[in-house]
């Protein structure tokens, strides 16, 4: 089965990031507020949406199934979901909603996620984490050596990625300052106003060797959600459709212990299905929105989508202009280490942002002629992959 034009993005709604947790609000309520800003974004009213695809908020009480998020926006639906695949669950919501609708089971899709998060409480979420780790193959091979949580898995992938191809520090750094200049043309971006170096990245703080401070991403508060439809109604809607052209996704392990390679991910097999569906390759792509809970998991998706070879990310990333200006535009929303990481909401800023830029909506970041966007959430451990290939009426 191809999904390719049967579906599109036609109403996108997101809050601004924020350090600190809204005074008042749940991530039940942002999620709440967030959907309402896609539904009118799109153009239609509540009463028009009968499927929901979420991620309810992963720090509150009631996290449970879309019936419990159905009830609380007070919206009936004939087919409810949940992604499941952590970081990469924005992507992997939107070709879910794509095939539901092409199976006839609902016409319009709200695909939603956000969080409500307060820095003083990760402590205590690290210990629950780890309780929750008890029966787990971490719980052998990991634990024991004092991991700290996605900080260790994501620097042995960096240690190792040097040791095999020699890719070195300062090339990483490149991608957060790419990322941070586009951040500095996005006014909703966590640090917008705020430009780096590579100076700046090499000179902050080691969390975990070779990640430093400004390599990794900042928690934070806010929701996004977009609205999905077949590509029929997309044509009558307000604002230009973001068609799905390619999907692909692939989970080979949860546990980085059990990575077959720590250098190469599942983005290997989910990018070439998204490609090979969408009828196009990396070369034809005029933007992408990946996933960057790390500069390496940057620099890895890269090779493994394609873009360049195996072991020259580093290169790559140094030689390439990667900012909305750019040869090849990257994360023009600044990415989650420079606009923000809401919990699984930052994996759906990738999928709003390439939305944005196929309609034409970007602002001072806008990409001329922006038609085709790869787009890659990742989850886990670079464990889960889902990728997309998003384009305009042109491209269909």
């Amino acid at each position: 089965m191809s999904l390719r034009g049967k579906a599109a993005i036609v109403g996108i709604g997101e809050l601004k990031p924020s350090k600190t947790p809204p005074p008042g609000k749940t991530g039940w309520g942002l999620i709440a507020e967030v959907s309402r800003m896609a539904i009118e974004d799109a153009g239609l009213r509540k009463e028009d949406i009968d499927g929901i695809i979420c991620e309810p908020p992963l720090m509150e009480p009631a996290a449970g199934p879309p019936s419990l998020m159905a009830e609380y926006l007070q919206i009936p639906i004939r087919y409810g979901g949940v992604a499941g695949i952590f970081g990469a669950s924005g992507a992997g919501m939107i070709w879910r909603a794509a095939a539901v609708i092409d199976a006839g089971l609902c016409d319009n899709v709200l695909c939603v996620t956000g969080e409500r998060t307060d820095p003083k409480a990760w402590g205590n979420l690290a210990a629950q984490m780890e309780a929750s780790l008890a029966f787990s193959p971490e719980a052998q091979f990991e634990n024991p050596h004092g991991p700290l949580l996605a900080n260790s898995g994501y620097a042995l992938i960096a240690q190792r990625h040097a040791y095999e191809y020699g890719t070195t520090d300062e090339q990483r750094a490149r991608i957060a300052v790419d990322q941070r200049t586009n951040a500095c043309a996005n006014p909703d971006a966590l640090f917008y106003g705020k430009p780096i170096t590579v100076e700046d990245v090499l000179g902050s703080r080691m969390v975990c060797s070779p990640l430093h401070l400004l390599e990794i991403v900042m928690p934070c508060s806010g929701a996004a959600a977009v609205i999905v439809t077949s590509a029929d109604r997309a044509k009558a809607m307000r604002n230009p459709p973001a068609y799905v052209l390619g999907a692909g996704e692939c989970l080979i392990h949860g546990s980085i212990t059990y990575s077959p390679r720590l250098t190469t991910s599942p983005i290997k097999v989910s990018a070439a299905r998204a490609f090979e569906m969408a009828g196009v390759s990396p070369r034809d792509i005029d933007m992408i929105s990946a996933y960057d809970c790390y500069t390496i998991t940057v620099l890895i998706t890269l090779e493994d989508a394609g873009f360049c070879k195996k072991g020259e990310g580093g290169p790559f990333v140094e030689a390439t202009d990667m900012t909305y200006k750019g040869t090849l535009p990257l994360n023009t929303h600044g990415g989650q280490m420079s606009f923000g990481q809401a919990g699984l909401a930052g994996g759906m800023s990738h999928v709003t942002e390439a939305a944005r830029q196929l309609m034409g909506r970007a602002g001072e970041r806008q990409v001329p002629d922006c038609e085709l966007v790869f787009v890659n959430g990742n989850g886990g451990i670079m464990s889960e992959q889902a990728s997309l290939v998003l384009g305009t009426a042109a491209t269909l």
